[in-house]
């Protein structure tokens, strides 16, 4: 076996990445993580990767695409990967898929994210401490349940931060990810909403790589119009759906 792996042909970022048909960042991120692994050659370490484990790797995404999870969202079985967008007027509103949602995720040890922050954070975290205070501790302690803060202010600093997380989750295990954003508290990280929207739009070609189940969740008093029709045109899963159940 270790011949065959040095017989295979070695590829630096550049033709990984056409291998893959991703970019180079995205594979210098994947090999960081663990994800995919990597040899270092020469004096200056560049990075060498094995054509077999670009092959594996391949194999091992179609694996987890054919092997689509199913998740219930308010009574409605989905299939996973699925990129959602919830629409909501009261707090009472916003919790009532979310959070059944996150919890369940965190009893089952799946790597669970929640973007939010403030008020609605402290909203969040008080309802799961309800669900099973034990089981957010414990996952909390794990790394299986992580509050995710935007720093930079731009889309392509966000999808970066997310393909990190997403790939040091399935580095150690192959299972489902489960994301919620809610995105009143998402837009006060980002420079404008037009650069949050920007961002849903590049997250919903993003996402599909991964094995995960995404809800974006829009507060209708506090987003006009425009953006949430720009917001539901970058969630095109949510029309093939009984749209009923996403409104809240």
């Amino acid at each position: 076996m270790g011949h065959d792996k040095l017989m295979s042909r070695l590829l630096n970022t550049a033709e990984a990445a056409r291998v893959l048909r991703v970019s180079e960042g995205s594979i210098r991120r994947w090999s960081d993580s663990g994800l995919l692994p990597a040899v270092r050659v020469g004096r200056r370490r560049e990075r060498r990767f094995n054509e077999s484990d670009l092959l594996a790797f391949v194999d091992r995404t179609a694996s987890r695409q054919s092997a689509a999870a199913v998740v219930t969202l308010g009574g409605t079985a989905v299939h996973t990967p699925i990129h959602l967008a919830p629409l909501y007027s009261t707090d009472a509103g916003g919790l009532r898929l979310t959070v059944p949602f996150l919890a369940e995720g965190i009893r089952l040890a799946q790597p669970s994210f929640l973007v939010a922050s403030d008020a609605v954070l402290t909203r969040y975290l008080e309802a799961l401490e309800a669900e099973d205070g034990d089981d957010l501790r414990r996952a909390r302690d794990g790394g299986l349940f992580t509050v995710v803060r935007f720093e930079e202010g731009n889309g392509p600093a966000a999808i970066r931060q997310l393909e990190r997380l997403f790939g040091a989750a399935l580095a150690t295990r192959q299972t489902l990810i489960r994301l919620v954003g809610e995105m009143a508290s998402v837009r006060t990280m980002f420079d404008s909403v037009d650069e949050m929207l920007r961002f849903e739009e590049a997250f919903e070609v993003f996402f599909r790589r991964y094995p995960i189940a995404a809800i974006c969740q829009y507060d209708v008093c506090l987003f006009d119009g425009v953006s949430l029709l720009r917001a539901l045109k970058a969630h095109p899963d949510l029309f093939g759906l009984r749209i009923g159940t996403f409104l809240n």
